[in-house]
Order: C-alpha cells, then sequence, then structure tokens
C-alpha cells in the first residue's frame, strides 16, 4: 500500500509540476523518467533469465505425475484467464471508454538534458529460451552449480528490484506525468481511470466465479462455501501484494476446505510462483485499455493477440514476490509483441499497480481451486489403481 500512495504521490507531483516549474525542472524529471526506462528495459531480460531458469530448475524432480497435473492445470487457468480478459475488454473497453484516444494537440515538447543508452545484453525472447533450456537441464542432470548460480542470480535481481528499481517508481511516474502535463494530454488520459481500475476487479470476481462453480461441481460442494473459506487468504493478499507472502494463510484455508496435507503441501507454495491468473487478467485488460487511452491504433484481436497472451502466462513462472513484479516481468513482452512505447508502458505500470493487490488476491485464492482438483484427480487415481486387483490376490 505505501508503494499505491508513493505512486500516487508521483503522478499529483509530476502533474503539479507540470503546471507550474519552470522547462529547467521538468526536463530535469524527463531526464530521470529517460534512464529509469533504460534501467528497466536493461533488467527486464535478466529478471526473465534468472527467474525463469531457478523457477524451473526448483520443481520437484521426483513428483512425476503430480507435477505434470499441477503445471498443466495452473497454466491452463493461467491462460484461460488471460483470454478471458482481453476478450472482455476487446469488446468492453472501446465503449466503456469512448473518446479516450481523442488526445488533444500537443502543446510543448520538452526534451532531456542527455540521454544515456544502456543497451539490453539480450532480447526477451533470447532471454526465455535460455531460461527454459538450463532450467529444465538443470532440472534434469542436478547441476547444483548451476542451480545456485541461477538462485543467485535471481537473489541478486529481486534486491536491484527492491532496491533501485521500485523505489524509482515515483520519480519515473513523475516524469511521465510531469511531460504529459506540459503536452497538455495528461487530463484526458486520467478520467478514464477508475472505469479501467473497477472493470478489471470485476473480472477478477467473475473468474474466481467459475473457479469455484467448476471446483464445487467436480468436489459435489457448495461453491460459496469453498469460496468463503478462502477468504482469509484473499483479504490477506491485499495487504501483503504478495502470492509468496500469503503462502501460510492459503495453506491453511486450502487445508480447511479438505484437501489433505501431502496435496496442499505441494500445490499452494508451487502454486504460488506459476498460477498467476488474476495478474494476467490485469496486465491483458489494462493493455488493452493503453491502447485506447492512448490512441495507439487499433486493438489487436483475439488471434493476433493470443501469442502475447501464451507467453504471458510462461512469463509469469516465478515472477518476483515483489510488489509489481508481474507487471516489470511483462514490460518487455508489451514492447516487443505489443509495439508499446515508454508512455504506454508507463500508463500499463500505473494502471497495474493500481489493482496490483487484487490480481494477487485472485491468484492466492485460485490456488486453492487448484489444489482442490489436484486432489480430486488424486484421489480417483489411487481409486482406479485400488480397483486393479492382481488376478492370484484374487484367487
Amino acid at each position: 500500500m505505501k508503494l499505491i500512495i508513493k505512486l500516487l504521490c508521483g503522478i499529483i507531483v509530476g502533474i503539479l509540476l507540470g503546471m507550474v516549474a519552470p522547462d529547467l525542472i521538468i526536463r530535469g524529471l524527463i531526464t530521470a523518467k529517460v534512464f529509469i526506462s533504460q534501467l528497466i528495459k536493461f533488467t527486464i531480460p535478466l529478471l526473465i533469465l534468472f527467474y525463469v531458469t531457478s523457477g524451473i530448475a526448483n520443481l520437484p524432480r521426483n513428483s512425476g505425475k503430480l507435477l505434470g497435473k499441477t503445471v498443466g492445470l495452473a497454466y491452463l487457468s493461467t491462460l484461460g484467464a488471460g483470454l478471458f480478459a482481453f476478450t472482455v475488454a476487446e469488446n468492453l473497453f472501446p465503449a466503456l471508454l469512448s473518446g479516450a484516444g481523442d488526445m488533444p494537440e500537443v502543446k510543448t515538447v520538452l526534451a532531456p538534458f542527455i540521454e544515456l543508452k544502456i543497451p539490453p545484453l539480450m532480447n526477451i525472447m533470447t532471454a526465455l529460451t535460455i531460461a527454459f533450456m538450463f532450467g529444465l537441464g538443470i532440472s534434469s542432470t542436478g547441476a547444483d552449480q548451476l542451480k545456485r548460480m541461477s538462485d543467485q542470480g535471481r537473489d541478486i535481481i529481486e534486491l536491484f528490484l527492491n532496491k533501485v528499481i521500485i523505489p524509482a517508481l515515483p520519480f519515473y511516474i513523475a516524469g511521465v506525468f510531469a511531460d504529459m502535463t506540459v503536452k497538455g494530454t495528461v487530463f484526458a488520459t486520467l478520467h478514464t481511470f477508475s472505469l479501467v481500475l473497477l472493470a478489471v476487479i470485476a473480472m477478477h470476481w467473475f473468474w474466481l466465479a467459475v473457479q469455484f462453480i467448476t471446483a464445487g461441481a467436480v468436489m459435489q460442494q457448495s461453491p460459496l462455501t469453498l469460496l468463503r473459506t478462502m477468504m482469509p487468504a484473499y483479504l490477506t493478499a491485499i495487504g501483503t501484494m504478495s502470492s509468496a507472502a500469503t503462502i501460510p494463510v492459503t495453506l491453511q484455508q486450502t487445508k480447511r476446505n479438505g484437501v489433505s496435507n501431502t496435496i496442499a503441501n505441494f500445490v499452494v507454495p508451487l502454486c504460488a510462483n506459476i498460477h498467476m491468473s488474476g495478474s494476467v487478467i490485469s496486465i491483458a485488460s489494462v493493455a488493452v485499455a493503453v491502447i485506447i487511452m492512448t490512441g495507439a491504433g487499433a486493438v489487436p484481436s483475439l488471434i493476433e493477440a493470443l501469442p502475447f497472451i501464451a507467453m504471458l502466462g510462461v512469463t509469469m513462472v516465478a515472477a518476483p514476490g515483489a510488489p509489481g513484479g508481474a507487471v516489470m516481468a511483462s514490460v518487455g513482452l508489451l514492447g516487443s509483441m505489443l509495439g508499446f512505447t515508454e508512455e504506454m508502458i508507463a500508463l500499463q505500470i500505473v494502471l497495474h499497480l493500481a489493482q496490483d493487490s487484487f490480481g494477487t488476491a485472485c491468484n492466492v485464492t485460485g490456488d486453492g481451486v487448484i489444489a482442490l482438483m489436484i486432489d480430486k484427480l488424486s484421489d480417483k487415481q489411487e481409486e482406479e489403481q485400488e480397483d486393479l486387483v492382481p488376478v492370484e490376490d484374487a484367487i
């Protein structure tokens, strides 16, 4: 919540400075914005490389079918959530945000004092390919040194995010909004924020309803009872804004829904890293809103956006536990696959972080559904094995 308050302060300070401050100060803010933007773009491939490598390498090696079922079900839920959100946003937002893309004529354009270029070491797809290659290789061969290196690299990137990038975001946002104020486009953008945020939270709850109604039908239990049991995890996640930090509560409430200790202890910590349905709903729908708000061309069709949504689900694997980790991991895909500009990425970050706690809450509450489904599948498999009695035992 402190981060959200800081970002809101960044928006307010940026607008006020853009209205009354001399060009010298505004150019200083714009210079800071450009430098922080370069740092973000440089960090994203490294974030994907180390986090995805470490996340895959740390998956349990001897879990067999249980691991495959959990990962498969979590990815299907994340992918389905992304497709649902994009479809709703594609059809709802053009009418909801009617006129948002009709920006007024730009008044003034101020340049930064200096544009420092920090080229990334690799592009997003290269980082993702290397991460999968080494992650699967480490998991298969048990290469301890490489695993340790990927874990240490992940820890360093997380430290850099927590100590540099995240604290710098308010200054980045202030620079963006000061620039937009000078250009005369800021108020045409801001009035649509509340509508987008409410729509995104409504999508979270609709997706949770679909998940729990499905689980209730499979388990032959009341969906409302199952959901009510998971509500402490939902409320905790709103406060922590972190799936990892909410694991103890998620685990406790999942067991209270009747999931066995073995399944819950395996599925919940794993899904805290790989099941990101709420985050993907937020990113996919906000991306559509940003395209409309900035008048950056036509919104892609669902077929055109499918590769982006599919890759987004993969990129969410082991997204940082820090607030904002999901959107930071998605920045590279937004730029490379949807053609987002620096201003569009800034709006994406602001809109996402404003509701990040609700996206995280949707993630962890859905983890309870995944655990219920896996527990049911495991019980069914055990029953089938018991039915296959050897002939000599039957005799």
